[in-house]
């Protein structure tokens, strides 16, 4: 039987407009990004790595700790979840593994990179690919788990060649991955609009744009993109960024003041508002002794 969330996500991307997708790095940014009405949510390693573990993405975080934190943000929302799963943590074997049990956590979709290991983040510099029939080889076991699991689950086949290579080399990997089973393709950090624009409309499959603030790729609304013809976008970062920035100023304040008079906050009601704590009350008087 299909799994609900990935056929979910693939009826969200049959619609004429482009799909967003908010960054979310833990349960509490998942449910904000749902509550504020988006349909689909994306997690990316980097985000993942720096607020679970504090370290930056350059390949220090293991598959386990990946999965048990999405896992954790499946369960807290209910809407499709992509996750970026990195390289697959290893050889053919391992992405068998990784995708089963993204399939397992309730991820909807997952990304699949040819970067070789350790990986770093698409919009540093020094990034390294593996050559394209083992990437290949990656992206057809993911599908062979798919396809086994009866699943709809979504393969995004990324490549990060652009940079070591160049963008003919980047686009031609991205044709042999659609061809491996990729159901969307993402070629990561175009230095351009006009190479955005190539990107859009060089595959048969649905595209995918990554929007980084201060990364190497311009960074364009999602009608832009619309317009230029991708059918995702994510924003893994941008949460990520604006929560760093307000609460190193709320610390600030409270250590150059001693008070936090100066800092906007939500109040304690409306933090027990995003995480329905009235529902929870409610059950816990259906239990309570008479």
């Amino acid at each position: 039987m299909a799994d609900e969330p990935a056929t979910e996500l693939r009826r969200l991307l049959d619609q004429p407009e482009i799909t967003v997708f908010p960054g979310a790095y833990d349960t509490m940014s998942a449910k904000l990004a749902e509550q504020a009405g988006f349909e689909t949510v994306f997690t990316s390693g980097f985000s993942i790595a720096a607020t679970q573990l504090g370290l930056p993405d350059l390949g220090l975080m293991t598959a386990s700790e990946n999965v048990d934190r999405i896992r954790r943000i499946t369960e807290s929302i209910s809407i499709p979840l992509v996750a970026d799963m990195d390289t697959g943590y290893g050889n053919a074997l391992n992405v068998r593994r990784t995708i089963g049990e993204c399939i397992d956590a309730g991820v909807a979709g997952a990304i699949l990179e040819d970067q070789q290991w350790p990986k770093r983040c698409g919009h540093m510099d020094e990034k390294r690919v593996v050559p394209t029939d083992e990437h290949v080889r990656r992206i057809r076991a993911a599908a062979d788990v798919r396809e086994e699991r009866d699943s709809d689950f979504l393969l995004i086949g990324r490549t990060d060649a652009r940079e070591p290579h160049g963008l003919d080399e980047a686009i031609e990997r991205g044709r042999a991955y659609e061809r491996a089973g990729a159901d969307v393709v993402f070629v990561e950090a175009p230095q351009s609009r006009e190479e955005l624009e190539r990107i859009a409309t060089a595959f048969d499959a649905p595209t995918f744009a990554n929007m980084i603030e201060g990364g190497k790729t311009p960074v364009l609304s999602a009608d832009e993109l619309d317009d230029l013809g991708f059918d995702i976008v994510v924003y893994p970062l941008t949460a990520l960024f604006a929560m760093t920035r307000a609460v190193r100023e709320a610390y600030e304040a409270l250590a150059t003041h001693g008070t936090t008079d100066a800092v906007e906050t939500v109040t304690f009601a409306q933090f027990e508002d995003v995480l329905g704590t009235e529902s929870y009350r409610e059950r816990q008087r259906e239990y309570a002794e008479e």
